[in-house]
This record gives structure tokens, sequence and C-alpha cells, in this order.
């Protein structure tokens, strides 16, 4: 069962490297969506494009501002796996 609790733990820290990862983009493309989409419908403005083009501008923005973060979050995750692969074996 050494094993089954190393496993869990892996996924257990990968979930929370993927959440630390995808927050930083997501919680300020959701943000916008809602602020878009209050202005529409107190506009009656029913355009795709409209709620479209400013999320991307959001999601890039958050992009260039914590692209570096993340990338060393998920580096330092993989790393510390791949120091962990002698430990499976023994």
């Amino acid at each position: 069962m050494e094993n089954g609790d190393f496993f869990i733990g892996i996924a257990q820290q990968a979930l929370w490297v993927a959440a630390l990862a995808t927050g930083p983009i997501l919680i300020p493309a959701l943000l916008c969506g809602i602020v878009i989409g209050m202005i529409q419908a107190a506009t009656s403005i029913n355009e795709a494009t409209l709620s479209y083009v400013p999320k991307l501008i959001v999601v890039g923005a958050t992009l260039v501002l914590f692209g570096s973060s993340i990338l060393m979050l998920v580096a330092d995750f993989t790393r510390e796996i791949f120091e962990r692969i002698p430990d499976i074996l023994s």
C-alpha cells in the first residue's frame, strides 16, 4: 500500500498545481465575462464577438503577466516528479 499512498499524494499535488496554474487565467476571464454579460443584458446587445474579444484580450494580458510564474510552477512540479522516480523503484 506504500506505492498507493505515494501515487495518491502525487495526484493531489498535481491537482493543486493545476488549480494554481489555471487560476490566474480563469478568474479574470470569468470576471470579464460576467461584466460583459451584464453590459449586454443592460443594453440588449446580443453580439457573440462582443463577449469573446474582451475575454481573449484579458487572457492574453494575464498570460503576459503571470505566464513565467505559471511555467516555473509547472516546471518545478515536473522536476520534482522526475526526482521521485527512484523512490518508486526502491
